[in-house]
């Protein structure tokens, strides 16, 4: 009875040798949890090398005045930080295929996901790179606006990604170049549906290029939007209205028809008719008109006639007015300090009209009605 246990026990214990030496995939389930264990070593040990390693460079990029090398490092962080996860796995997988396993699938398998880890940090810290980089290029004597620093951004954000993406399918052995050409039909399929997107693109390109207008910039369409730029994007602008509602509008609209910056303006103009009554005397009309002259001249709110076309003149005989013409300019261009300034001049103007016994005509019309006496004529006489 004790031999048949015996046996059994090591029957037994000839079975778990087994099971923990054959394993997975032929590697027995001690070197497994080795390899484990040493890819969770270097994941503790990440927090410390980011702790010490990184909390060096800012120190050091810290002590320089420029701040380009502290966005760079910034932008860096995470992708440094994932390097220990790189050098575990690298370690832990080594150790997995050492020891003379003649597993091909495994050690292929272990190679390739070791590549695309390389190339999948290394695109990444280049995809992070561009943002800080592209930033970079408006301190270049104002060559590239806004605008074309957000478009070069995002194409080669998108550039570093295809690229990325190709590389790690070669590492896979999937040939890129027959892919694209086998994509290549589609491709013009699609363009052919596609139209208005690569219009709006193209038309995106001309904006920028021909700097109609930048991010935050006041514009007006006629009959299509007005409002502040926030957005210029490859196929779309996004102007917000003045009562907060987005508009989106395709770039093809915004190069095709006319657009008024008023962002761009060196004054802003106010023109006026003041209209005063036809009883008005020429005496009162000059010194209507001069009183007014005089404050446009003497106001340092607006810009004088040697720097902008400025007028106060008696223009017309209206319907049922005299109207001097108001042309002038404002120094500022904001809308609310603006419009302060024009309401103080219609305040000053209504104070010179009134003081010089003077009113503001307003639309009328008189109706002339002529008396006279009506006489029968002999033959309606003659008729009744």
């Amino acid at each position: 009875m004790s031999q048949q246990q015996t046996a059994s026990l090591s029957d037994f214990w000839e079975l778990v040798v087994s099971v923990w030496e054959q394993g997975f995939l032929g590697i027995d389930v001690g070197k497994i949890l080795t390899t484990v264990f040493i890819f969770l070593v270097f994941l503790v040990l990440r927090g410390l090398f980011t702790r010490i390693i990184l909390q060096q460079v800012r120190f050091w990029s810290a002590r320089s005045k420029n701040k380009i090398d502290d966005h760079l490092v910034a932008a860096l962080e995470p992708p440094i930080s994932f390097i220990p996860v790189i050098l575990g796995f690298f370690f832990a997988s080594h150790y997995l295929t050492s020891g003379g396993t003649e597993n091909t699938f495994m050690n292929s398998l272990v190679l390739g996901a070791n590549r695309t880890l390389m190339a999948y940090t290394m695109f990444w810290a280049l995809f992070r790179l561009v943002t800080p980089l592209g930033q970079g290029l408006k301190n270049i004597g104002g060559v590239f606006s806004e605008a074309m620093v957000e478009w070069s951004i995002k194409a080669l954000k998108v550039l570093v990604v295809l690229l990325g993406g190709a590389t790690i399918l070669e590492i896979w052995g999937i040939e890129v170049m027959p892919l694209v050409a086998g994509l290549g039909l589609f491709g013009v399929a699609v363009a052919l549906g596609a139209q208005d997107l690569f219009k709006n693109l193209i038309a995106g390109l001309f904006v920028i290029g021909e700097r109609r207008f930048h991010k935050g910039d006041w514009i007006k369409v006629e009959n299509v939007v007005e409002g502040t730029v926030e957005q210029i994007g490859f196929r779309t602008t996004k102007i917000r209205r003045f009562d907060k509602a987005p508009v989106y509008v395709p770039n093809a609209i915004l190069s095709d028809n006319a657009v008024t910056n008023f962002s761009e303006m060196t004054y802003r103009r106010i023109k006026w008719h003041i209209a005063l009554e036809y009883s008005t005397s020429v005496e009162q009309l000059r010194r209507v008109r001069d009183k007014i002259e005089q404050h446009i001249l003497e106001n340092d709110d607006f810009v004088s006639p040697s720097e902008a076309s400025t007028f106060v003149r008696v223009d017309r005989f209206s319907d049922s007015s005299i109207d001097i013409l108001l042309y002038c300019f404002t120094r500022t261009t904001n809308w609310g300090e603006w419009l302060a300034i024009k309401e103080a001049l219609a305040q000053t103007i209504k104070t010179i009209v009134e003081g010089e016994g003077v009113g503001f005509a307003f639309p009328s019309q008189s109706i002339y009605i002529e008396n006279s006496d009506k006489t029968e004529r002999p033959e309606e006489v003659k008729n009744k």
